[in-house]
């Protein structure tokens, strides 16, 4: 089965039915006049001859709720620059758990090290925030990165940003407190998506900061009792993100000061 110039297999869903699928719009960047970018973080970090490198190829696609990307051990095929919604990086374990690792949303691009290195995936990931994105070949990716210095060394720091929030919450979930780690996952989620009004599961959450789903519900409850956040049927909205921080471990600061870090001086031409 083929969706618009993509397989099941490119998407890495089964033949059978193949949902949710992703689907491309008939939109595409190569339409698009030159200075006109779409609204992700690393295409605005590009110089104007660094974007004119991946331009042509550019597509817009839909990114729908629980769309598979890739699966560990997979090629990865194609990198995506989220304009809105947010991708989960996920390390599934053997006895069946799966806990989320870090976040990519409007801010940067999934698929940075496979373009720089090994293309095949070391963890799985799935879009937990439906959205759209410019989606682009990881070959047409590692091309633009060996002609160019400059585009090179933007797409290797917008890769350290992801590692760097992997590391840091692979020691948030071993040594935070469930609330403190619930909060700090919204407040990025939060970031990463751009907006205060999510949609996400009790089960979505407690995979996000390896943690048990009654144990969520209850720190969810709690957060909601102080006003902090709105929940109700996987609609949950943020009311105080101030207060919020407060309840957030340090991860949440020292993520975001690295990102800040490698990320936005540079973004501005």
């Amino acid at each position: 089965m083929t969706f618009a110039g993509l397989t099941c297999a490119d998407v890495n869903l089964p033949e059978t039915g193949c949902a949710p699928f992703m689907r491309e719009t008939a939109l595409d960047s190569a339409s698009r006049p030159s200075a006109s970018r779409p609204p992700n973080g690393f295409l605005s970090a590009l110089s104007t001859d660094d974007f004119e490198l991946i331009r042509p190829h550019l597509r817009t696609v839909d990114l729908s709720e629980d769309l598979v990307l890739v699966e560990i051990d997979d090629t990865l095929k194609r990198a995506y620059l989220p304009h809105r919604g947010v991708i989960s990086l996920i390390v599934k374990l053997a006895r069946g758990e799966q806990i989320q690792v870090a976040m990519i949303g409007r801010d940067s691009v999934f698929g940075a090290f496979s373009a720089l290195g090994d293309p095949i995936a070391l963890n799985s990931a799935v879009v937990l925030i439906p959205g759209v994105a410019s989606a682009l070949g990881v070959d047409r990716l590692r091309d633009a990165a060996d002609q160019s210095t400059t585009f090179r060394a933007t797409l290797m720091r917008h890769g350290l940003a992801v590692h760097a929030q992997i590391q840091q919450t692979v020691g948030c979930n071993a040594s935070h407190s469930v609330e403190s780690r619930l909060a700090r996952c919204l407040l990025q989620t939060r970031d990463f998506a751009g907006s205060d009004k999510l949609f996400l599961t009790q089960e979505s959450m407690a995979q996000m900061i390896g943690a048990r789903r009654n144990s969520v519900s209850l720190v969810a409850n709690t957060l909601q009792q102080a006003n902090l956040i709105h929940y109700s049927r996987g609609h949950l909205e943020l009311n105080d993100p101030d207060s919020l921080r407060r309840s957030a471990c340090e991860c949440y600061a020292t993520v975001k000061a690295h990102y800040d870090r490698l990320l936005r001086p540079r973004c501005e031409h």
